[in-house]
């Protein structure tokens, strides 16, 4: 079970802006004989001692391109330090931003947006002219005083048209794009070879109260919403947001406490739900798909960490007697479902924590009871999700569930210890199988992370294992190589996994990065915090374990940070063992 609370920060907020500028019409020497034309705005969003960030919108006004790549010249000594939405690189004064995988194509009057953070000298006077993919766009806006402080609230993009009224798409991800949080790919473009992935879609984590609004240092939900549509252009786009905030959170964990209480049941409904259920209802974002993953990693506690268990904690059993965890659940998805544009997915826990026969089924009865609570009807819930933010394999090729070794069965093996399901694929589809036998839907769809459940690198296997025990068959041959499947926080010799894709399995809607990788899963010692994180031994390398996994080692990753924070050598590590390779 993992436990993860991302935050991170950029030191300037991406805003959305009215495009300005000069039209320039001119031939475009890079797309053979198209007609290009372009305007440019450049804005300043907000300025420091030394350091800036600016928000750059461009508007093609001439024939659709598949690519572009912006260039201007500094003439104060001016430095690109990180970006967002674009591909940034300079020499001397000369910068040029390149299109990403997914903002590359511009129709014709269609626009784009990126950002960046830099740096001056005490001038930082506006570039006097662009170029788009080699033509000058005949300037840029006209320079104004820029903000000392960011602003507070950037200005509105212009709305979209909505789809037709209570129409959904079956799946959301089909056909669509998905958006890239420019914060959590500045950070990952910063690091060595990490362009690599930084235009990878990644969840947005409201985790707190405080997130919604964002602040000075971070992008707050209708920035991200704002963000979104400039990336939509003119197709569909998904934007996938981490519904985290329950009373009494992560009841069984202590690296991602919550800053509700247990009883806190009402905050949770009025200061969180319905501000975040406000802004999605906002007509002006009708046109986006919002996918929601609701409560990672906490109705299953009510079964498996309470009373009778023999991983029971006193928090859980608080949770389960007070029914906040079914209340706070019900009215998410009450809320959120009633939006025509949101489709909920409930987070179904993962094969290594709700795979056995007694923990699956009452953890689908609990599913259902809660969405069916405070006014919610399972027609709410558009799906599920699994394996969010843990790291169990997407697919164990090297062995199968009904395989037996010298007359015994691989479900007696150590690792997998009676549980149904080897891989979280099957594990998906298994639990598909469970929730639509207890009412939901039949056209249900799984979502499955995986960030963090590649497990390539050299320690892959090519094969099964020795068969000459059922443990050395399993043992030998498995891709997840944490020391226990319990391991949940930070884990060594883990690697990013198959990337987002929409549609890839019978009854999965889209393999996804809800994780975003490289943000911590706790810290691996005690370090004091306002945002009520504890330290949980399963995050400390030097741990000998618990009940929960077998009494064995954490097989975590030393020096952690918390919770979502940026954790530098948990990324390196992902991309060395991704599978498939980068």
């Amino acid at each position: 079970m993992s436990r993860t609370i991302p935050r991170t920060a950029l030191l300037a907020a991406l805003g959305l802006v009215t495009v300005a500028g000069t039209t320039a019409t001119v031939f475009d020497t890079t797309a053979g004989a198209a007609t290009a034309g372009c305007k440019v705005e450049y804005r300043i969003t907000n300025q420091w001692n030394t350091g800036f960030g600016a928000n750059v919108v461009v508007t093609n006004t001439g024939d659709p391109v598949a690519a572009w790549t912006l260039e201007w010249t500094y003439a104060n000594g001016q430095q690109v330090t990180q970006g967002w939405n674009a591909t940034l690189a300079q020499s001397g004064a000369a910068v040029t931003a390149k299109s990403m995988s997914y903002n590359g194509r511009l129709a014709t009057g269609g626009s784009t947006s990126f950002g960046f953070n830099g740096s001056h000298n005490g001038t930082n006077a506006i570039p006097a002219t662009f170029k788009l993919n080699g033509v000058t766009c005949n300037g840029a806006t006209d320079p104004s005083q820029p903000p000392t402080t960011p602003p507070t609230s950037p200005p509105t993009a212009p709305p979209t048209t909505p789809p037709p009224s209570g129409s959904q798409a079956d799946n959301p991800y089909a056909g669509a794009k998905v958006y890239v949080n420019p914060e959590w790919s500045a950070k990952a473009a910063a690091e060595p070879a990490g362009s690599r992935v930084a235009d990878q879609p990644t969840g947005v984590w409201l985790d707190r109260i405080a997130a919604i609004t964002g602040s000075a240092g971070s992008m707050g939900l209708r920035d991200h919403l704002d963000a979104a549509l400039t990336q939509k252009g003119g197709g569909e786009l998904v934007v996938q947001l981490v519904i985290y905030n329950l009373p009494g959170r992560d009841c069984a964990a202590l690296a991602s406490n919550g800053e509700l209480g247990p009883t806190e049941i009402d905050k949770y409904k009025t200061q969180y739900i319905d501000p975040i259920a406000a802004i999605l209802a906002d007509p002006k974002y009708a046109g986006l798909r919002i996918v929601t993953t609701v409560e990672i990693d906490s109705l299953p506690n009510l079964v498996t960490n309470v009373s009778g268990r023999p991983t029971a904690t006193a928090n859980c059993d608080v949770m389960k007697a007070n029914g906040n965890y079914i209340k706070g659940v019900g009215y998410a998805l009450n809320k959120l479902g009633s939006i025509a544009n949101v489709y909920n997915y409930v987070d179904a826990g993962h094969h290594g924590w709700l795979g056995w026969d007694d923990n699956l089924g009452p953890s689908a009865e609990i599913l259902k009871q809660a969405a069916t609570a405070e006014g919610s009807t399972p027609s709410k819930v558009h799906g599920f999700i699994v394996n969010t933010a843990n790291y169990s394999a997407l697919k164990e090729d090297n062995f199968k569930i009904g395989d037996s070794v010298n007359g015994t069965s691989v479900r007696q093996s150590k690792w997998i210890d009676w549980n149904r399901y080897t891989d979280e694929l099957s594990y998906a589809q298994g639990m598909r199988t469970k929730l639509v036998s207890v009412g939901f839907d039949a056209g249900i769809g799984m979502l499955i992370d995986t960030s963090r459940n590649g497990w390539g690198g050299a320690a892959r296997p090519a094969g099964p294992g020795a068969p000459t025990s059922v443990d050395a068959y399993v043992d030998g041959g498995r891709y997840d190589r944490r020391i226990h499947l319990g391991n949940w926080c930070n884990q060594a010799g883990a690697g990013l996994g198959e990337r987002p894709q929409a549609a890839p399995a019978a009854g999965i809607d889209a393999y996804v990065w809800i994780k975003p990788p490289g943000e911590s899963d706790g810290a691996s010692r005690e370090i004091p915090n306002d945002e009520g994180k504890g330290f949980d031994r399963m995050c400390d390398p030097t741990y000998t374990g618990n009940a929960r996994n077998g009494n064995s080692m954490s097989g975590a990753l030393p020096d952690a940070p918390l919770s979502g924070q940026w954790f530098s050598a948990q990324f390196q590590e992902l991309m060395k063992n991704a599978h498939p390779a980068l």
